[in-house]
C-alpha cells in the first residue's frame, strides 16, 4: 500500500521594538518576502524542493511541503519549511535594523493570535474513490476530535465551553479567519470567562464536522475534492482540525496515526460504528479533559469515552500494522507510532506522563507550566503564561524555548539536521515532487 501526505503551515508574525514605533504583519510580511519576491517574481512560489511558500490571506506566510509518501521524508521536508521562514526572518530583521528599525521580527508556529484570530495547520491525505466517504467521515470524525488527547499543542482556554452557534455560518471575520470573538454573543469570551489549560485551542473555532468552507464555517474535515492526480480513482481528504506540532515526534504521531487508520478503513478492516451525534460539542469537551475520560454520545445513543474511542482505534491501527499492509514503509516509522500511541494513553490512564515527557507538544507544554506557577506562585490567568505559551511556539532563532527545551533534554527530536538541510533544497525522491 502507497499513499501521498503532506502539511500545511501558516505561520503568524509579530514584531517586538526595541525602541521606536511598532509596526504590523503586513509591514513585517513585505519586508520577509522581499527576498522571495526577488528571484521568484512573486510572493506565491514553488521552490526546488517540490514545496510552495507563499503569503497567505491576513498577512500569513504558508508553508504547503512537497508530496510524500513517507513520514522520514514529511517530517524533513516539514522542518525545512520551519528552517526556511526563520532564515527569511532573520534576514527582515537585519534589513529593517539597516532601515532605522530596532526591533526583532518573529515568526511564529502556533494557531491564534492574541486577538483571538485562528489560523491553521491542514493535513492533506490521497485517498481512493473507490472508499464510501460518509463511512470514512463517520470513522475519521470522532478520531479526529478525540485525536487532540494524542497530540493536542496545548492552550490556555476558557474553561467554559463556547456553544456552537444557531447559525454557524455568521461567526465573525478578522483578517480572513474566524475568531473566537464569535463567543461574544453569549458572554463566554476568555475575558469574562475562567481559564485553564486545556489540549487544544483549534477546537473553540471548529464549526462545523464536514464541509467545503475553510474559514467562515471553518470544519474539521474540509471536503475541497483537488487530488492532483487521476479523479477517477483518488481524491484529496484534507483535515484542517490539526494544531501546528514544534514537536517533530508529535507530527510523527499525529500523521501516522492518521495514514493507518485511513489504511484500515481502505483495507477492509472493522472500525465499528463509532460516528458521533454532535462532533463539535464533543471537540470542545474533549479539549478541556487532560484525562480523557469525557463521555461522547455516539449516534445511536450509547456513550463512550474518548480514552476508550482512541483505544479502539490503537488495536484498529496494530492489526494493519501487524498484517505489513501499510503505507508508512518498510522502515521502523510504523513501530514507532503504534509504540508512542500505546505508552500516550497509557499515561493518560495513569497519570504518569514521564514515559512520554520529552515526545508530545502538551504534555511538554503543560509540564513548563506546572513548573512555572509553582515557582512563581501564580494562577494559569497570569499573563507570563501567555507569553510563555507564545515562547514555546517562537521559532525566531535565538528566541525561540522549543531549542532550549532540546539542548536541556526536555523536548526529543527525530530528524538529523543535516537531513533537514538536504529537504531544503531537494524534493522527496519517489514522488512527483
Amino acid at each position: 500500500m502507497r499513499r501521498i501526505y503532506g502539511l500545511e503551515t501558516e505561520y503568524g508574525l509579530a514584531y517586538t521594538p526595541r525602541m521606536g514605533r511598532r509596526i504590523g504583519s503586513e509591514e513585517i510580511a513585505r519586508w520577509m518576502f522581499r527576498p522571495v519576491i526577488a528571484w521568484g517574481r512573486s510572493s506565491n512560489v514553488f521552490l526546488s524542493n517540490g514545496a510552495r511558500l507563499y503569503l497567505d490571506v491576513g498577512s500569513h506566510p504558508e508553508y504547503a511541503t512537497a508530496e510524500c509518501c513517507t513520514l522520514p521524508d514529511l517530517l524533513a521536508q516539514d522542518q525545512a519549511g520551519d528552517l526556511m521562514v526563520t532564515r527569511l526572518i532573520s534576514e527582515a530583521t537585519s534589513a529593517m535594523s539597516s532601515e532605522g528599525l530596532d526591533g526583532i521580527a518573529h515568526v511564529i508556529r502556533n494557531n491564534r493570535d492574541s486577538l483571538g484570530n485562528a489560523y491553521g495547520s491542514h493535513e492533506n491525505y490521497l485517498i481512493r474513490r473507490s472508499m464510501d466517504f460518509s463511512r470514512l467521515t463517520n470513522t475519521f470524525l470522532p478520531f479526529l476530535v478525540t485525536r487532540q488527547l494524542l497530540v493536542g499543542a496545548g492552550a490556555i482556554i476558557p474553561s467554559q465551553v463556547i456553544p456552537q452557534p444557531s447559525n454557524r455560518t455568521e461567526a465573525p471575520m478578522v483578517g480572513g479567519s474566524v475568531s473566537t470573538s464569535a463567543a461574544q454573543k453569549t458572554g463566554n469570551t476568555e475575558t469574562s470567562a475562567e481559564l485553564m489549560f486545556g489540549l487544544s485551542a483549534r477546537s473553540d473555532v471548529m464549526w462545523e464536522g464536514v464541509s467545503s468552507a475553510t474559514t467562515r464555517s471553518r470544519p474539521i474535515i474540509n471536503t475541497r475534492d483537488e487530488p492532483h492526480a487521476d479523479a477517477e480513482k483518488y481524491r484529496r481528504m484534507h483535515v484542517i482540525v490539526g494544531d501546528s506540532s514544534i514537536s517533530p515526534t508529535t507530527t510523527e504521531l499525529k500523521v501516522g496515526s492518521a495514514v493507518l487508520l485511513l489504511d484500515a478503513m481502505e483495507s477492509g478492516v472493522p472500525t465499528g460504528e463509532l460516528a458521533l451525534r454532535n462532533p463539535i460539542r464533543e471537540i470542545r469537551k474533549v479539549a478541556r479533559d487532560l484525562t480523557g475520560q469525557t463521555m461522547l454520545e455516539l449516534t445511536g445513543g450509547k456513550q463512550i469515552t474518548a480514552l476508550e474511542l482512541l483505544t479502539h482505534y490503537l488495536e484498529v491501527a496494530r492489526r494493519i500494522v501487524d498484517a505489513g499492509d501499510h503505507s508508512l514503509g518498510d522502515d521502523p516509522t510504523a513501530e514507532r507510532v503504534i509504540d508512542r500511541w500505546e505508552r500516550m494513553l497509557e499515561a493518560i490512564r495513569t497519570g504518569n506522563f514521564d514515559p512520554v515527557a520529552t515526545e508530545i507538544d502538551w504534555v511538554i507544554k503543560h509540564r513548563l507550566f506546572q513548573r512555572f506557577m509553582k515557582r512563581a506562585g501564580v494562577s494559569i490567568a497570569d499573563p507570563r503564561l501567555s507569553r510563555l505559551d507564545v515562547a514555546y511556539h517562537d521559532l525566531t532563532p535565538g528566541v525561540g524555548l522549543f531549542p532550549k527545551l532540546v539542548d536541556q533534554g526536555l523536548a526529543a527530536t527525530t530528524t538529523p539536521s543535516e537531513a533537514v538541510e538536504w529537504a531544503l533544497d531537494n524534493p522527496p525522491h519517489n514522488t512527483r515532487a
